[in-house]
């Protein structure tokens, strides 16, 4: 059985409580089923952590989010546990986070889940939207784009989440800068942690229930690049130089992080390297590494910065 195209008038039964009447998505047929039911991918809450050094069963080389925010001990969310369940409802400190993970698109960004003061839980609807998760707080059941972090259907339409900065590295770096830092432990889930079961991915032509149209520019669909707001530079560009000053914001890249969407095991990957984006005063900004069909899915009139 193929994908299910969009129905609201169908979802009502699956979603009784979400406000369909509100919504900025002006194509329902943009949204698609991609195969698992709501909550069929299961977001975690409060996981637990291990000191970075005592840290087992990780490869080097295998990707992790960096999340160090002020006053707390930086925290590592390995991929291998993220491709199975996609979002983390976490509490670091006085700061409410959803870290959350887009196979699909590449798409790993943290976000505060606080909007106007009420903190929101986060789960995954199991439905696409340009091949990119819809997730839903369940408060509300309200659904939101996790590239951009926007609500698009239900109460919270129209608000947006605080993206934190985040990065991804390889285990080895993290431990290496954070040697006081943690690491999420695994969870307590049946699932073959460390098996990427997106095999070959990031080498297709074309991504998954993705029918928008191509880059600009010559641009492969599943070429990764660096957004930072609304300009995108290809990481291609920053690989070869290492570095990027430009538009006010510093970007560097170093080897040694594998692709968790390549190889069967996530720590086997092809090396795509490690990516930091910072302002002139060295702070660490919010960005995504992601593919090129979702930055000019999302951002159809963002900026790309090619030299």
């Amino acid at each position: 059985m193929g994908p299910v195209q969009a129905d609201p008038a169908q979802w009502t039964r699956e979603w009784p409580t979400t406000d369909f009447s509100r919504s900025t998505v002006k194509d329902w047929s943009d949204i698609k089923s991609g195969g698992p039911p709501k909550d069929g991918i299961p977001a975690l809450s409060d996981p637990g952590f291990l000191p970075a050094r005592q840290g087992r069963g990780l490869s080097a080389a295998e990707p992790v989010v960096v999340l160090d925010l002020p006053g707390q001990a930086a925290r590592a969310y390995p991929l291998r546990y993220l491709i199975w369940h996609e979002i983390v409802n976490d509490q670091v400190g006085r700061t409410p986070v959803a870290v959350t993970y887009c196979p699909l698109c590449n798409s790993a960004i943290s976000f505060d889940r606080r909007v106007n003061g009420r903190t929101l839980s986060f789960g995954v609807t199991g439905k696409l939207r340009q091949s990119d998760m819809v997730m839903y707080d369940r408060e509300t059941e309200s659904w939101w784009q996790q590239a951009t972090g926007t609500g698009i259907v239900g109460q919270m339409t129209g608000r947006d989440l605080r993206q934190l900065p985040s990065w991804l590295d390889s285990w080895q770096g993290f431990r290496e800068a954070y040697p006081d830092g943690v690491v999420m432990a695994e969870p307590r889930h049946n699932r073959s942690y460390g098996r990427n079961p997106y095999q070959g991915y990031d080498r297709s032509n074309w991504p998954f229930l993705y029918d928008g149209s191509t880059p600009p520019h010559g641009i492969a669909p599943l070429a990764r690049v660096v957004r930072v707001g609304d300009r995108a530079w290809p990481l291609e560009r920053l690989a070869e130089t290492g570095e990027i000053r430009q538009a006010g914001v510093t970007l560097s890249w170093r080897a040694g992080q594998a692709s968790a969407l390549d190889a069967g095991a996530i720590g086997k990957g092809r090396d795509v390297g490690s990516v930091r984006v910072q302002n002139r005063d060295g702070v660490d900004l919010p960005h995504d590494v992601m593919f090129a069909f979702a930055y000019h899915a999302f951002w159809p009139n963002g900026r790309w910065m090619l030299k």
